[in-house]
C-alpha cells in the first residue's frame, strides 16, 4: 500500500513541474510576442500593432533637457500619423531578453536605425486579455564610428 501511495505522490508531483513547465514557456511566447508585436509596429508604422502591444494605461519615461519626461499612450500614438510601410533594410529591432515572475515580466530591446541604437525596457503585466506592456523607459545614443585608416 506504501509503494502505490508514493508511485500517486510522484506521479502528482511530476505532473505539477510538468503544468509549471508548460505555463512558463507558453508565457515566455507570448511575452516575445507582444514585445515582436511592437517592434513590427514601430518598423512599419504600424499604429494597429503598437496599440494592441500596449495597454491602456501605457506610458514612457525619458531623460530629455535635464529631466525625466513622462508621455502618455495617445500623445505616443501621435507618431503613427502616416500608412504603414514595409521596413527599411537600415532598420532593424531585436530582443534582448525576457524576465517573467508570475504576472510581471520586463523585457529589453534595441532598435537600431542608421543614426541611432534605441535602448528600450519594458514593463509588461498578464491580464485577462493577455500580456501587455505597461510601461516604457527608453534612451537613445548615436552609432559609435570608428575610422579605419586604409593602406596605399
Amino acid at each position: 500500500m506504501k509503494k502505490v501511495l508514493l508511485i500517486i505522490g510522484f506521479n502528482f508531483l511530476f505532473l505539477n513541474v510538468n503544468a509549471q513547465t508548460s505555463d512558463a514557456t507558453n508565457d515566455w511566447n507570448l511575452v516575445q510576442k507582444t514585445l515582436n508585436l511592437y517592434i513590427d509596429g514601430v518598423g512599419t508604422t504600424d499604429s494597429v500593432k503598437v496599440s494592441k502591444a500596449f495597454h491602456h494605461s501605457w506610458q514612457m519615461k525619458f531623460f530629455e533637457d535635464n529631466k525625466l519626461n513622462t508621455m502618455k499612450k495617445a500623445k505616443y500614438m501621435e507618431r503613427f500619423d502616416i500608412p504603414p510601410h514595409a521596413k527599411s533594410d537600415k532598420w532593424s529591432g531585436r530582443i534582448v531578453f525576457i524576465d517573467i515572475t508570475g504576472t510581471a515580466a520586463v523585457g529589453k530591446v534595441e532598435i537600431s536605425t542608421t543614426k541611432l541604437l534605441f535602448t528600450d525596457y519594458f514593463n509588461l503585466m498578464k491580464t485577462n486579455e493577455g500580456w501587455f506592456i505597461v510601461d516604457k523607459i527608453s534612451s537613445r545614443a548615436p552609432h559609435r564610428t570608428v575610422e579605419v585608416t586604409t593602406s596605399k
